[in-house]
């Protein structure tokens, strides 16, 4: 089991008990990205939803994360990874959320220019084999297999290549209304060997919405390579596992 380490701000705040949990997966994936997980979760008796995020606008992906939130029937624990971080930070403000879990994740402040902010930290690896064919962008097999899922088996990372899903090549550009995680109790894991987001980004993120976190020795795809570890940080979320 991992140390958590509590930030100084909405971390503070004890968890809702929850008995629902949504699972929002990021760019380049879909919703199966989060397979190794659930079982986790649904063994320790959550009801879980994992979303189907379309990837062509933010404004679609936190559409299709709030129908998902509309179906819960009581208090519920929000996850994102990656660029789902994005969409759970605008997302997060229904009343149902009851906690944020934010998996290598981006959490801009409302507003925010992310890639501005981004841009303050080192370009990581799997940025230069980011490819754009009419309008939407996929990354090459050598920069997925290499740095989007390093530290995987090579043919588990070859399978999750050939069933990325394309995103907008605008996708990055938009920009939230809200920042949940102020007002959420909020939780963080790093992935300390990460090739495609800054581990001290991630790190900084973390730190600034003061949420609990943990650091786990993965690359960009901890829910994959390291899912006991992500099941455990959002059962802490939900008030059933300390």
């Amino acid at each position: 089991m991992l140390a958590l380490a509590t930030g100084p701000a909405s971390a503070a705040q004890a968890p809702v008990k929850a008995h629902n949990v949504v699972l929002v997966h990021g760019a380049w994936a879909d919703g199966s990205s989060w397979s190794k997980v659930i079982p986790y979760l649904q063994a320790a008796g959550l009801k879980v939803t994992s979303v189907q995020n379309p990837l062509t606008s933010l404004t679609d992906d936190v559409a299709a994360t709030k129908r998902a939130l509309a179906q819960q029937d009581g208090p519920t624990v929000l996850v994102g990874h990656s660029y789902a971080g994005t969409v759970i930070s605008d997302a997060g403000v229904d009343p149902k959320v009851s906690a944020l879990v934010y998996v290598a994740a981006r959490a801009p402040d409302a507003g925010e220019d992310f890639t501005a902010l981004s841009g303050k930290f080192p370009t990581m690896p799997v940025r230069a084999g980011v490819e754009t064919h009419d309008g939407f962008q996929t990354i090459g097999e050598k920069a997925f297999v290499d740095h989007f899922a390093n530290g995987l088996p090579k043919k588990e990372a070859e399978t999750l290549y050939a069933e990325q899903q394309p995103i907008a090549a605008t996708l990055f550009a938009g920009k939230t209304t809200a920042a949940a995680w102020k007002d959420k109790p909020s939780f963080y894991a790093v992935s300390k060997e990460d090739q495609t987001t800054s581990p001290d980004l991630e790190r900084f993120l973390a730190k600034r919405m003061g949420a609990t976190t943990i650091e786990v020795n993965s690359g960009h795809l901890s829910l994959v390579s390291h899912p006991k570890e992500i099941a455990h940080l959002i059962l802490v979320a939900a008030g059933v596992e300390k």
